[in-house]
């Protein structure tokens, strides 16, 4: 009696001590230390193992520095090693069981049996135990289970298109990337070459507006023509401020593609105004097949149909009866036995009756995933189309606009020249050659964001049609090997698609 509320006493401690070590598990909030220690590391790793910036940049090597070393690519690098790896792991899934059990059996007394006759009940034999009190047992166990071996062999093989779909989305984040450091890079171009003009014209307009006030005070020119001349310098102005603004930010945004530190300083290779610009040399046709081919999005979705299909073979599998066959060595320390050592095998065939009314449920589930699939498809086409034709229809409006820019620019230039003439003739007041000055620096400003939407479009139709222009091979590799595949590339596209500017 007292043994047994000895126990129970025991058994109450032990379950009081487990409640109470459940109990004191509470939040714990980040310390100010914990959010430093972060800062620290992350601010270390930032840009840890980056090639230093010790020239000009040109195109290709932005673009190159942003495929190697933008953090956003990274993580889809990442999740493209992690899918492989996890290939590799259902792979196992594939093998047979090889268990190795061990273990250790103990009592106070010996394992004692009677036995009794059914017939007559009298006990037929002294009481008699066939087990030490300590006994140490171990086996090698091979199983092989045949339906986990045919469903394994599935996942893998969804596993393997996952792999695929994992390789899609790195390209289109790739591609993604690459359009906006195409776009960025131009205007940050842009802003080295016309933030000084910019700075210049700003201060030509505050002086033209300082001198218009002394004007207006002494009353040297009539009220009307000296506020409508007013208004024109504030509309500069206030058109300076908004391009210097637009400018300045850009330069801050490409640094953060190339995953540069904010502030970092670094140059950029200027293009000439003459270069070509570049134009894909297809039709509208040529172009909405190129990519309905090539978008990630439609592949994406084509490995996500083989991946469902592979999900009605596993649930076909899964109606039919197991089999599990069993074979292994096995030891015994206990010395009653006859035989301490022996191989043990086996067959066991189990099936489960319910799954004739589950797997039918499982195969709507799988049909109505089919249809979905199909329709995301339908809608990514129709989507692709239109994004083709809209970048295409933004292309040649900008490719008008760069036109218009270049003319005008072209046709202000002369204008200058002329009223420069006139002006070292004494034939030209100075308000005059004040705003043609302006004219022109606007009109090469403009000529400039010109060129940059235009590359942001050509960059946008490339993005459309889903056009690959990336290397084979990126990890591992420097800078400017990346930049050279990337030259090569673009210049086999722009060799027969060039146009002048």
């Amino acid at each position: 009696m007292w043994n047994l509320i000895n126990r129970l006493t025991a058994l109450s401690l032990i379950v009081l001590l487990i409640v109470q070590a459940g109990c004191v598990v509470t939040p714990e909030r980040l310390t100010e230390s914990d959010i430093q220690a972060r800062i620290t590391h992350d601010l270390q790793y930032v840009t840890k193992d980056q090639d230093p910036v010790t020239d000009p940049i040109d195109i290709f090597e932005a673009m190159a520095r942003a495929l190697a070393y933008n953090l956003e690519t990274k993580v889809e690098v990442m999740k493209t090693m992690l899918a492989h790896q996890q290939l590799d792991l259902s792979h196992y899934d594939l093998l047979p069981q090889l268990v190795l059990n061990s273990g250790y059996d103990g009592r106070s007394n010996y394992s004692g049996a009677t036995s009794r006759s059914l017939l007559s009940g009298q006990t037929s034999l002294e009481p008699s135990t066939s087990s030490q009190k300590n006994v140490f047992t171990t086996d090698l166990s091979l199983s092989w289970d045949v339906l986990d071996f045919g469903l394994s062999y599935v996942r893998a093989k969804q596993a393997a298109n996952n792999v695929l779909i994992a390789e899609e989305e790195r390209r289109r984040v790739a591609n993604r990337v690459m359009q906006h450091v195409r776009t960025t890079f131009w205007r940050t171009v842009s802003a080295n070459r016309m933030l000084g003009r910019l700075a210049l014209l700003e201060d030509w307009v505050t002086k033209a507006l300082d001198e218009l006030e002394q004007a207006q005070q002494r009353r040297l020119e009539p009220p009307l023509a000296s506020l409508q001349y007013q208004r024109e310098l504030l509309s500069t102005k206030n058109e300076i401020q908004k391009l210097y603004h637009a400018l300045s930010v850009s330069r801050f945004e490409l640094a953060e593609l190339m995953n540069l530190t904010p502030g970092q300083t670094y140059e950029l290779t200027l293009a000439s105004r003459e270069d070509p610009i570049p134009t894909l040399a297809l039709s509208v046709k040529e172009l909405e097949h190129r990519a309905l081919v090539h978008r990630p999005e439609l592949r994406t979705i084509d490995y996500r149909k083989r991946i469902n299909a592979e999900e009605t073979k596993a649930a076909l599998l899964d109606m039919l009866p197991n089999l599990n066959l069993q074979f292994g060595p096995n030891y015994s320390s206990n010395s009653f036995l006859f035989n301490n050592h022996w191989l043990s095998y086996g067959a066991k065939i189990s099936w489960n009756l319910l799954n004739v009314f589950r797997t039918p449920k499982q195969f709507t589930i799988i049909e109505l995933q089919d249809q979905i699939l199909h329709t995301q498809s339908l809608a990514l086409t129709m989507t692709v189309m239109s994004q083709v034709h809209v970048s295409l229809a933004q292309l040649t409006a900008a490719k008008t606009a760069l036109h218009s820019a270049r003319a005008y620019f072209d046709t202000q230039e002369h204008i200058e020249e002329l009223v420069q003439h006139s002006w070292n003739a004494r034939r030209q007041g100075q308000r005059t050659i004040i705003r043609e000055r302006l004219n022109g620096i606007l009109a090469e400003l403009r000529h400039e964001a010109a060129r940059a939407e235009y590359e942001t479009a050509y960059a946008n139709l490339l993005a459309a049609i889903g056009e690959e222009l990336l290397p084979e091979r990126i990890e591992g590799r420097k800078i400017s090997e990346i930049a050279n595949a990337l030259r090569n590339q673009w210049d086999g596209l722009k060799t027969s698609n060039q146009e002048t500017a």
